[in-house]
């Protein structure tokens, strides 16, 4: 499948993967919350594992395994809590589990730096598995049912405003917005992701019951505003050990990382947005 879009250009590229991903991703979560659990679970392995892979890349030795066990596992009890099969007290599950990458740790005698490396292997868990972790407490209400709408509202103001910054950057950029990390993001740029994420959020008010528009247009300022600063942190990651893509799985769009780090820091922020304002 790679090798086929191989042939096109990186924009073609860009599109065929997003419509057959974004199907997928569609489907599931419609379907039901558990082929939502299934393939969001998938995508949080699968960039927790691309995030430690960039911290071989730079010389770190996290615990790979054992860190996508524990955002694993922070990933499973949110949903499970959430969705009341668990009580709230299985939270404390998480933090034995966690513990043991000290034990592990312990036992690697011919590490230089083995602190260090603790603290890169907590840092897997809490930059990729947290928020979506964050994500499943969004989706369910606080009596346990799963807002399927909900969560695709958040993922479509998502590729609305990055398919706004996008194309608007292409066609007008010309001011740069953050040019020290990611030289081509333009504030022409933000403001068509912006404009793009707000049409989304009325029409997302409109045509599904699951916030009003003060609260569409809430999530959807926060995902403009901390979707861009997560673009923009992972480009300062990438730049820090010196690569162009977080990798090549999704074709036209690198790799998880590239694909989720609007998601990865606005999680944490709309999940406090709902629960708590």
């Amino acid at each position: 499948m790679i090798s086929y879009l191989n042939r096109y250009n990186n924009l073609t590229q860009r599109i065929i993967t997003a419509l057959i991903g974004g199907i997928l991703v569609i489907a599931s979560v419609a379907y039901s919350e558990w082929a939502y659990f299934g393939i969001f679970m998938v995508i949080c392995v699968f960039t927790q594992l691309e995030f430690y892979r960039l911290l071989f890349m730079d010389g770190n030795v996290p615990l790979k395994f054992w860190g996508t066990v524990s955002g694993l596992t922070f990933f499973c009890l949110t949903f499970l809590i959430e969705k009341q099969i668990f009580p709230s007290e299985y939270y404390f599950a998480l933090f034995p589990v966690m513990s043991v990458t000290f034990f592990i740790k312990l036992y690697k005698k011919t590490e230089r730096k083995p602190f260090t490396n603790i603290a890169f292997t907590f840092l897997g868990t809490f930059y990729v598995a947290v928020p979506f972790g964050l994500l499943n407490v969004s989706a369910f209400s606080p009596s346990g049912i799963f807002d399927w709408q909900l969560v695709l509202g958040i993922l479509f103001l998502h590729w609305a405003s990055d398919s706004g910054a996008y194309f608007a950057g292409v066609k007008f950029g010309r001011t740069k917005l953050f040019e020290r990390v990611s030289p081509k993001k333009s504030w022409e740029g933000f403001m068509g992701g912006a404009v793009s994420a707000i049409i989304i959020s009325m029409a997302l008010a409109h045509f599904t019951n699951s916030l009003s528009l003060f609260e569409w247009i809430g999530v959807a300022t926060i995902i403009v505003i901390a979707g861009t600063y997560g673009d923009l942190v992972e480009s300062l990651f990438k730049r820090s050990i010196d690569i162009k893509d977080s990798g090549r799985t999704i074709p036209g769009h690198g790799g998880f990382l590239d694909r989720f780090d609007g998601l990865l820091l606005s999680s944490p922020f709309i999940a406090t947005f709902l629960k708590i304002l």
